[in-house]
């Protein structure tokens, strides 16, 4: 990238994290849902739901928690990828693509302000770890971040897909919604796809974000493989996340430079 791109890039990521940091119920609204689930969902199924395929001694507020976690990246994601919406309905995105740079530019741009934003996010409910009875270590906090980093790359890549191609907030809510979460619901958040029906196992097997979740999970018990259960290892996770976050991204470039902005 030139000096050029580099520097709108940051203009970009830095009025993403701005306009973020100026709307209070953006940063309450994603913080709060997902709270809201990991209590009314892990403590309420609790006592009385053990999915097939759990593993031993783990109770399901500790085996829902990396899932709220996605959630609350997954959340991040499609609240700011909503602003390119509203930049094009304002205006602002038509200024930004007078200027002598590359869409792939813009859109690299968006997508580092929404990870940054949905890691800031994340990282403030890891802090919730000890209430699910998960004690970190330094080395976990650091493979959880950077894992969430990748998760939360592809997440908003995802939404800048959706979102230069959508000219309402209504039609991009419906349509991120009825992408993203189901996939989250079928990436092992909710159950495990040991427990799961043989033709429902194969669409978590196949679902990216099953490798993200599962990459997630390891992270936050590093040192305890036994804990996490049948899972896919770092070996095959860690390679399928980034070459998916790198393909989403790819895809969002490429939307990007057909997309009409009037």
């Amino acid at each position: 990238m030139t000096t050029t791109a580099i520097q709108a890039a940051a203009s970009l990521w830095w009025r993403e994290i701005t306009r973020f940091r100026r709307q209070r119920s953006v940063i309450i609204g994603s913080l709060v849902q997902p709270l809201i689930f990991w209590v009314l969902i892990g403590w309420g199924f609790n006592a009385s739901f053990r999915p097939s395929g759990m593993p031993r001694g783990v109770s399901y507020v500790q085996y829902f928690y990396p899932g709220v976690i996605m959630l609350v990246l997954l959340f991040t994601a499609i609240f700011s990828t909503i602003q390119t919406v509203e930049d094009r309905q304002e205006g602002f995105l038509q200024g930004v693509l007078v200027a002598p740079i590359s869409r792939a530019t813009v859109v690299f741009g968006q997508a580092l302000g929404g990870t940054t934003l949905a890691l800031i996010q994340g990282l403030i409910f890891l802090a919730l770890a000890p209430a699910a009875g998960i004690w970190l270590s330094a080395g976990a906090i650091g493979a959880a971040a950077a894992i969430m980093v990748v998760t939360a790359f592809a997440l908003t890549s995802i939404g800048l897909i959706i979102a230069w191609r959508i000219e309402s907030t209504r039609g991009f809510h419906l349509i991120m919604n009825s992408i993203l979460v189901p996939i989250w619901f079928l990436s092992g958040a909710f159950f495990p796809a040991g427990g799961a029906p043989a033709w429902l196992g194969w669409i978590m097997r196949i679902n990216p974000l099953t490798y993200q979740m599962a990459a997630l999970r390891r992270a936050l018990y590093l040192g305890h493989p036994n804990i996490t259960g049948p899972i896919p290892r770092f070996a095959l996770t860690i390679p399928v996340s980034i070459v998916f976050a790198i393909a989403m991204f790819a895809l969002a470039a490429r939307v990007a430079s057909r997309s009409t902005v009037a």
